[in-house]
């Protein structure tokens, strides 16, 4: 990777921990694109991939972290114990379109049908979302400047087979949710 696109990663990522979450009901929508976009219930990767030819990931980190490491609300969320902590950058036909920072509690990856440290670069919405027992919850949304730039986000609980993950994906510059249009 060009150490460009490592510098806008690294600000991306501290971006998305900048984010002040908000339920839903009390969040301004820019347009009903970006509406549909952030409260879309199913696999955002799955809706990416309507938008392109290829969907690939950069995978960018993929370790434990400690429970003194989560947040207050993160561990309200999913519980305080180690996770393991998965951050990508989703790309539609080679543009940087969504950043995924995913925390996976320890007590979540046992007993799963997928080994979801064993991931890499397969969108987790993909995997997620093939098991049997799906469900997300605790939706919010939000947005954060960068350089200049009103970028869209929103986090959530995903519950695999009765297990919480929880999700917070960053809308980058050139994802499909600011082209306002509809596939």
């Amino acid at each position: 990777m060009n150490t460009s696109m490592n510098q806008s990663t690294a600000l991306y990522l501290s971006a998305l921990r900048q984010v002040e979450w908000q339920d839903p009901e009390h969040f301004s929508f820019p347009t009903q694109s970006a509406k549909k976009w952030l409260l879309e219930q199913g696999s955002l990767s799955r809706l990416l991939e309507s938008y392109c030819q290829s969907l690939t990931v950069d995978l960018l980190h993929n370790k434990i972290v400690k429970a003194e490491k989560l947040n207050s609300q993160e561990i309200e969320l999913l519980t305080k114990e180690e996770c393991l902590l998965r951050k990508v950058v989703l790309k539609g036909d080679g543009h940087a379109w969504v950043l995924g920072r995913t925390l996976i509690p320890h007590s979540s990856m046992l007993e799963q049908e997928h080994d979801l440290s064993q991931q890499g670069e397969i969108p987790l919405g993909l995997t997620v979302f093939s098991a049997s027992n799906v469900k997300r919850d605790a939706l919010q949304v939000g947005i954060v400047e960068v350089d200049d730039q009103i970028l869209l986000a929103r986090r959530s609980r995903l519950w695999m087979n009765h297990k919480p993950l929880l999700v917070a994906e960053l809308f980058l510059p050139t994802a499909p949710i600011y082209s306002g249009e509809s596939a």
